[in-house]
């Protein structure tokens, strides 16, 4: 268990780390599954909206970024256009 940062309550937390480095360990302390679940939803959004490759550096950048401000920040970035099925 963990107390999420994302939605500010004790909820099952990661079985692993899921990223590397200092983010990662940060993630896996204080994010729970359900808030990371939710982040692979909008991470797949914006690979395919964006029409990003996780090969391309820049657009590695680009999903980190988001990343931290989706689980730790203000949220997403909104997309221009996009509307959930």
């Amino acid at each position: 268990m963990v107390n999420c940062v994302k939605l500010g309550k004790e909820a099952e937390g990661l079985e692993r780390l899921v990223y590397p480095g200092d983010l990662g360990q940060r993630i896996y302390d204080g994010i729970c599954q359900e808030a990371w679940t939710a982040w692979v939803g909008h991470q797949t959004m914006l690979l395919n909206e964006y029409r990003l490759s996780p090969i391309n550096p820049k657009d590695r950048k680009f999903l980190e970024e988001e990343m931290e401000k989706f689980l730790f920040g203000d949220g997403p970035t909104a997309v221009d256009n996009f509307v959930p099925e």
